[in-house]
């Protein structure tokens, strides 16, 4: 008794507090809105990693290894929308939205980063310097320590206002590094950055866990080593397939346009619906506003980066929302048209029509799963908005839109079948 006496303003209440929730969860906007590559402008890159002697294949765990050490490289930049995805099996499609220094970012990407200490003779060092085709790498010993022995490395500057990098090793790396410096004190300590002598500085004393790179740097190039060494060395070379710089100008106009395309969009269907069914149409109006909340709700709440094929996503899932409806309010019609009362007739039409509804609900969500896991980049944002959207759509069709209509059905002003359509 009591829930046949309270249900509707219960359901109503709920979809006020779910409305409430999105709004404060969406709100502001511009702040909570993520946007992709293609809406703010950034940088897209295909790279394809390349076999070496020391991995003459590339194989599914180092195309995770490097993904991961390119991931730990490019966060240093402060790009807070990175996207990594696996392409084929020695692809990694790399976006960066709201990127300022592209530069920077395709040097981070492209070099390994391989930091060794070698020892040379002060003879070596001297020729190193005076002979351009002198191979100071292929002269040199066995490496004393790498970048695998550092435990973390940080930029900073030196007495003389110099920038440097300073690095802390591990244990293991520290003892080692210690045993040998004590034992070459006077010597050069030649270090050698993916193969190149960048410089040789003379041991004064021995060195433990803690020490100093000079090498010419500048302030950008000591913080690029420093995010480098932290994030590890690529145990292959990289080489760019595709380089697609979208300016920040050009991402702003396509955001500009496609958000009027969809309000256009959005305000023609409105109407239609208002003029065709009515009392009805105005009511899956009202759900279709409850529609938009959710969506922007759930964008903002999970965290969906919103790109241009994700938008389309969006407005085609408000089309199966009110396809939806449409499909109901003309079974409705056709109930009041065969002499129902008007009650009775939104009961019979939404019962009727909830199978043919939720089957083209479905189809489209198979097609959105396959999308999604066949897709890559943008098609994965479209496919994932629109089964999201369409989850959506089906709840807002099917129940949203009953709880508005039940609530006014009984109200004798506009309970006659000219109300609805019919």
């Amino acid at each position: 008794m009591f829930w046949f006496r309270w249900k509707h303003p219960i359901k109503l209440l709920v979809i006020l507090g779910l409305c409430v929730a999105c709004w404060f969860a969406f709100t502001p906007v511009k702040q909570k809105v993520k946007l992709g590559l293609d809406l703010q402008g950034g940088l897209r890159a295909l790279v394809e990693l390349e076999p070496n002697p020391q991995v003459p294949k590339i194989t599914p765990d180092v195309q995770d290894e490097e993904l991961q050490v390119l991931q730990r490289r490019l966060n240093g930049l402060g790009v807070s929308e990175l996207t990594f995805e696996k392409v084929g099996s020695d692809r990694i499609n790399i976006e960066m939205p709201g990127l300022k220094d592209p530069e920077q970012a395709l040097k981070l990407m492209s070099e390994a980063a391989l930091l060794e200490m070698r020892p040379l003779s002060a003879d070596q060092v001297a020729r190193a310097n005076s002979d351009p085709k002198f191979n100071a790498y292929k002269a040199s010993g066995p490496p004393v320590i790498t970048g695998a022995d550092m435990s973390h490395a940080q930029a900073s500057t030196n007495q003389a206002g110099e920038p440097v990098v300073e690095f802390t090793l591990n244990s293991a790396g520290a003892k080692k590094f210690y045993d040998w410096t004590s034992k070459h004190v006077g010597a050069p300590l030649p270090i050698f950055l993916d193969q190149k002598l960048i410089e040789a500085p003379t041991i004064q004393q021995a060195i433990g866990a803690n020490g100093e790179i000079h090498g010419g740097f500048t302030t950008d190039s000591a913080i690029r080593l420093a995010n480098e060494l932290n994030a590890g060395a690529l145990k292959v070379q990289t080489k760019m397939l595709e380089i697609e710089n979208v300016g920040p100008t050009l991402g702003r106009i396509d955001l500009k346009k496609s958000l009027v395309a969809s309000l256009a969009g959005l305000g023609i269907v409105l109407l239609f619906m208002l003029a065709v069914y009515r009392v009805p149409g105005f009511l899956a109006d009202v759900a279709l506003i409850v529609y938009c909340f959710l969506m922007l709700g759930y964008v903002t709440s999970v965290g969906v980066v919103l790109t241009l094929p994700g938008i389309a996503g969006f407005v085609l899932s408000i089309g199966m929302a009110v396809d939806a409806n449409v499909l109901i309010f003309e079974r409705l019609k056709e109930e009041l048209w065969a002499g129902r009362t008007t009650r009775a007739a939104v009961g019979v039409g939404f019962r009727r029509a909830f199978w043919t509804v939720f089957d083209s609900h479905v189809t489209t969500m198979v097609g959105a799963v396959v999308l999604y896991a066949l897709g890559t980049g943008t098609v994965k944002g479209f496919a994932l908005t629109l089964l999201i959207g369409t989850i959506f759509s089906l709840l807002t069709a099917v129940y949203i839109t009953r709880a508005f209509v039940d609530v006014t059905v009984d109200k004798a002003p506009i309970a006659k079948p000219a109300f609805y359509g019919a």
